[in-house]
């Protein structure tokens, strides 16, 4: 059986490989950013896992509790979009079976979210205090919700890819994240090389929903460009040509304080679901 211990070592794990991994606009171990550091990221993946491991909390309790640990231990918005989209994954794991999986109990805990799980979500979006959060005439997470938190999701899937996940069984990670940092590995035989990968490809593929929150749509095409340029090169370069391109576009974004936030959250996601998949698999092993 999965325990907590195990769990919480994958999820820091998949926040560690994230920031060794290069994402230009994002906070690295290459570069800091955002007036946010390697080390805000790094405290934040270890004082929120308690709570997101925690069995005995609904997945509502598991977000809100992670996120008031991050607010406590950093002060800032560091991680609210990586717990959003990892407590379900974290909630699904203790319901895997040989002859469920993964995905399966995913969609089993999207599909019986609460009203009370929406409201606790609603105070932990609040204490985040993400930027561009804005209002909203349905389901605005100021208030009191009335609906159960997929739905709460539902309404906010048109402007936030991380809610949308919500809406579609995370669709975008096992479907397309999932698959490209399967390629890139067999590929580079390397996590963070891979995981660079899956940024690059979800950037060329999908407007970044902090970045449109934050500036609407005028740089859509721009990001855009800069990661084809990135992508194609990740299978013609070389590594070192590879870090100083890195660099020059990780300037670019930065000096125009553009930030693919969600692309990096969603990231995290795709390396839980790779890690999680590993340790569930090996736990089948031995339990059989």
């Amino acid at each position: 059986m999965i325990t907590p211990a195990q769990l919480s070592e994958v999820y820091i794990q998949a926040c560690e490989v994230e920031l060794q991994a290069f994402k230009p606009g994002n906070v690295s171990v290459y570069n800091d950013g955002h007036d946010m550091t390697v080390e805000d990221f790094r405290i934040s993946a270890k004082v929120s896992a308690d709570a997101i491991v925690n069995p005995d909390y609904c997945l509502g309790e598991k977000i809100f509790y992670a996120v008031k640990a991050t607010r406590e231990a950093v002060g800032c918005n560091t991680n609210l979009g990586i717990i959003l989209l990892c407590a379900p994954l974290i909630s699904a794991a203790y319901q895997v079976t040989d002859a469920f999986s993964l995905r399966q109990a995913l969609a089993q805990v999207l599909a019986n979210t609460t009203v009370t799980d929406a409201d606790w979500v609603f105070k932990a979006i609040n204490l985040a205090a993400p930027g561009g959060l804005g209002s909203s005439e349905k389901q605005d997470v100021k208030q009191q919700a009335t609906v159960t938190l997929t739905q709460a999701m539902e309404f906010a899937s048109h402007r936030d890819r991380v809610a949308l996940q919500y809406v579609m069984n995370f669709k975008d990670i096992f479907d397309f994240a999932v698959l490209r940092y399967n390629e890139a590995f067999n590929c580079f035989f390397d996590n963070c090389w891979a995981i660079v990968s899956v940024y690059t490809a979800l950037l060329c593929h999908y407007p970044d929903s902090h970045i449109v929150r934050k500036y609407g749509h005028q740089h859509n095409d721009w990001v855009r460009e800069q990661m084809l340029i990135i992508d194609n090169a990740l299978t013609t370069h070389a590594k070192s040509d590879l870090i100083e391109l890195l660099y020059k576009v990780d300037y670019d974004f930065k000096i125009k304080q553009i930030n693919p936030g969600t692309t990096a959250d969603l990231t995290v996601a795709t390396m839980l679901v790779i890690f999680l998949d590993e340790l569930l698999a090996a736990n089948s092993k031995t339990d059989s």
